[in-house]
């Protein structure tokens, strides 16, 4: 998907400031071709793209935006009533819990190849600084005044934000937990949208990695966890690498190989996150995939050594070898060159 792909119909604002004491709604969408839609274009770009989105699904009989979401399909109300009807139920939630932070609230209605799209983007604002000039009897005075409601920048993410296909109803999701009546709550999908949802990419991958580590502490003496720990990185990057995406019954069996107890033991631990391991795990992120094109190695010496999957991989430049006595070395071989950094 492309930045370019996403073709803004409509966009509205609305200032969802918790301390002024209501809501304070545009009776009016942004224009069309201004900075404003390139800014919004980013954001939808970036959490469409996020490894952190999760797949949801309204629950009909208990959500008032999925009713009207419903009702705009139907054109029985247009597009701002839609707008102020979904932020005067997020500004009730936010008013009433102090621990979410205010914020303003873009609707956006757009196509993305040739499917329409609805947008919920809560923009949490920010304290920043700014310079002012002020007239004094010496003249001008430049000085500086700090904004508390600055919206994140176009490079900037997003804690909550939400894109429903209008066709299917399904929804993407970024959200984070705050605290609700002492719990912390996912409060936009559970409060706001009232939807259930699945785990996000980046979440399932990091299951997978604790399952598989989780097993290994319990097989593996320390010496051997070490090796066996870099293997399983080395799995999981090449089936990214190679792929595009993880099978979870694949990366097992190469990891635990023969060792039946223990791809069996790894199996219970998954089963317990609720994964449907038939489905494969595709992040998009590069940010996501990065830390696993390298080996990060400490030593108990405070010895810091970072190996490229690929020298890792060959035996050709890199070996590690468990000596008698338990300890291991790094073989590091054909160096042509070193620099000091």
């Amino acid at each position: 998907m492309d930045k370019g792909d996403i073709h803004i119909k409509s966009s509205i604002v609305h200032i969802l400031d918790s301390t002024v004491g209501m809501p304070v709604m545009s009776d009016g969408c942004l224009e069309s071709g201004s900075d404003a839609l390139d800014f919004i274009r980013e954001h939808i770009y970036r959490t469409l793209t996020s490894d952190d989105i999760k797949k949801c699904r309204f629950i009909e009989d208990e959500s008032q935006v999925f009713k009207y979401i419903e009702e705009f399909k139907e054109e029985a109300c247009d597009f701002i009533n839609l707008s102020k009807k979904a932020a005067e139920i997020l500004y009730g939630i936010m008013n009433s819990n102090i621990d979410i932070p205010s914020g303003d609230l873009f609707v956006v209605l757009f196509r993305i190849n040739g499917m329409e799209q609805l947008a919920f983007l809560k923009m949490n604002f920010k304290e920043s600084y700014t310079h002012m000039t002020v007239s004094g009897q010496e003249g001008n005075i430049n000085t500086i005044m700090k904004y508390r409601s600055i919206l994140p920048g176009g490079t900037g993410k997003l804690s909550e934000a939400a894109v429903i296909g209008l066709d299917d109803m399904r929804i993407r999701l970024i959200e984070k937990k705050y605290d609700i009546n002492g719990q912390k709550i996912n409060y936009f999908s559970k409060m706001f949208l009232n939807c259930a949802s699945q785990l996000s990419p980046k979440a399932k991958l990091s299951i997978v990695e604790k399952a598989v580590e989780s097993v290994q502490k319990e097989y593996f003496n320390e010496s051997e966890q070490f090796e066996e720990r870099m293997k399983a990185k080395s799995v999981i990057h090449n089936e990214i690498s190679g792929q595009g995406s993880i099978s979870i019954p694949e990366v097992a069996a190469k990891i635990f190989e023969d060792k039946a107890d223990l791809k069996e033991k790894f199996k219970e631990k998954i089963e317990k996150y609720n994964i449907d391991e038939k489905e494969p795990i595709e992040p998009k992120n590069e940010a996501t995939t990065r830390k696993y094109g390298k080996q990060y190695l400490t030593t108990d010496t405070g010895i810091e050594i970072k190996i490229p999957m690929e020298q890792y991989n060959s035996t050709d430049t890199i070996e590690f070898l468990t000596n008698q006595d338990g300890t291991i070395s790094v073989l590091i071989k054909n160096i042509g060159h070193i620099t000091s950094k």
